[in-house]
C-alpha cells in the first residue's frame, strides 16, 4: 500500500455552468492522471447541455458521478454541496478542480502526495517558487497577486496564493472548519476556506502549479466578485485585528493584577 492509498477514496469535485466544450476533455485527463479517483460533476442546470453530457459520461464510467442543481448559484455553493455529498459518502480526500482546463489534472498527484506527507490541505499555488500562469494579461496577474497580498496583510496568514481554487483536503479537515458557515461567493469562498483551515490548527502546504487560461468558454470571474472579496476580507481583517488588540489588553491587565 502506497502513502497515497492510506488517504482513502478520492473525490474530485468539478462545478460546471456552460462547460460542454471542456467537461469531456477534463474528465478524460483526470481519469488518466488519478485512475482510482471518483469525479463528481456538480452542474448548475447549464443551458448548453453540460448536464446531459455529464450524464452520458457517467453512464459510460462508474467513476463519474453527477449532481444536478436547480440553477446558477455560484462556484462556492456548488463546491459546498459537493463537499457535503463527498463526506456523506465516505471519501477520505476531497478536491476542488475547475472544468475549464485551468487546473491541470496531471498535477493532482503532487497535491495528493502533499496530503500523504502530512498536510491537511494541499493548495495548488501560482505564486510560490515553481508556480506560474500561462496566457494571463498583466492586469489579471496584478489582481490575483494583489488579492493574496491584501489577504495576508489583513488576516495574517502565510499563504501566498490565498485566492487559488485548485485545492485538496483531507475529510477531517473539512469536518473541522464549520462548512455551513463558509462564505460561498467568488474569491471570498477560497479565502474563507484557507483561513478557517489555518485558524482551526490544520496544516496547509502550497504546491507549485502551472495555471493555464481557459481555451474554450467564458470566465466566470467578474469585477463585482473581486470587489466583494476585498470588502469582505477587509471586514474579516478588522474583526481579527480588533480581537488581537482586545486579547492583548486583557493579558496586560491580567499581568498587572498578578503583579
Amino acid at each position: 500500500m502506497t502513502s497515497q492509498d492510506a488517504l482513502g477514496r478520492v473525490l474530485v469535485i468539478i462545478p460546471t455552468y456552460n462547460e460542454s466544450q471542456n467537461i469531456e476533455s477534463i474528465t478524460n485527463r483526470l481519469r488518466r492522471s488519478v485512475p482510482d479517483a471518483d469525479i463528481l460533476i456538480a452542474d448548475d442546470n447549464s443551458p448548453d447541455g453540460t448536464g446531459d453530457l455529464a450524464d452520458r459520461l457517467a453512464a459510460e464510467d462508474n467513476h463519474i458521478k453527477v449532481m444536478h442543481r436547480k440553477g446558477k448559484e455560484g462556484l462556492g455553493a456548488a463546491y459546498l454541496a459537493g463537499f457535503h455529498w463527498g463526506l456523506d459518502n465516505g471519501y477520505g480526500v476531497l478536491v476542488q478542480h475547475d472544468a475549464d482546463g485551468s487546473h491541470q489534472p496531471e498535477e493532482l498527484p503532487r497535491l495528493l502526495q502533499a496530503l500523504a506527507d502530512g498536510a491537511d490541505m494541499a493548495k495548488g499555488s501560482r505564486w510560490v517558487k515553481g508556480g506560474s500562469v500561462v496566457n494571463w494579461p498583466k492586469s489579471r496577474v496584478f489582481i490575483s497577486k494583489g488579492g493574496s497580498l491584501w489577504t495576508r496583510m489583513w488576516l495574517g496568514i502565510p499563504v501566498k496564493d490565498a485566492t487559488g481554487g485548485f485545492n485538496a483536503y483531507k475529510a477531517d479537515t473539512l469536518r473541522g472548519i464549520s462548512l455551513d458557515e463558509v462564505a460561498s461567493a467568488g474569491y471570498c469562498f477560497q479565502i474563507d476556506l484557507v483561513w478557517r483551515t489555518l485558524k482551526n490548527g490544520f496544516k496547509v502546504v502550497e504546491v507549485p502549479i502551472e495555471f493555464v487560461e481557459r481555451e474554450f468558454g467564458d470566465s466566470k470571474m467578474s469585477k463585482n466578485i473581486v470587489v466583494e472579496a476585498l470588502i469582505r476580507t477587509t471586514l474579516w481583517g478588522i474583526e481579527y485585528r480588533l480581537g488581537q488588540l482586545t486579547g492583548g489588553v486583557r493579558r496586560a491587565i491580567g499581568h498587572k493584577k498578578k503583579a
